[in-house]
């Protein structure tokens, strides 16, 4: 699949992008309006809402309550970066070495410049 993505032509991959975005958030303000009108007309005792109020609603919550946590790490890469380098402030050189060949190809910044095992040590 990833393979017949990249080798579509730019337009297409962001219009294909663009449709999946719209297809996930049709689905999203779906789910919202149907727990919406099934749960609380009878908790609540509120009016069903369209799909578009639904929308609404879903939105409001993202702009009010934030966008949760983006990315592998979350948003606070920083945080990440200082307790790496902590945790690697505290150990051995044996221990360092074996955490370098753990991480292998990533490219995570620990303290001191990290080789790629196919890079000449300079």
């Amino acid at each position: 699949m990833k393979k017949i993505f990249y080798k579509m032509p730019r337009g297409a991959r962001f219009l294909f992008m663009l449709a999946m975005a719209a297809a996930f958030l049709s689905l999203v303000t779906f789910i919202v309006m149907t727990l919406w009108n099934n749960l609380l007309p009878e908790i609540l005792h509120v009016q069903p809402i369209s799909f578009w109020q639904a929308a609404g609603i879903f939105i409001l919550c993202k702009l009010l309550f934030g966008f949760g946590r983006m990315g592998r790490f979350g948003g606070n890469r920083m945080h990440f970066k200082h307790r790496l380098e902590e945790r690697v402030k505290t150990m051995t050189p044996e221990e360092r070495e074996r955490f370098k060949e753990k991480l292998g190809n990533r490219n995570f910044w620990c303290g001191e410049k990290m080789n790629r095992p196919d890079e000449a040590n300079t």
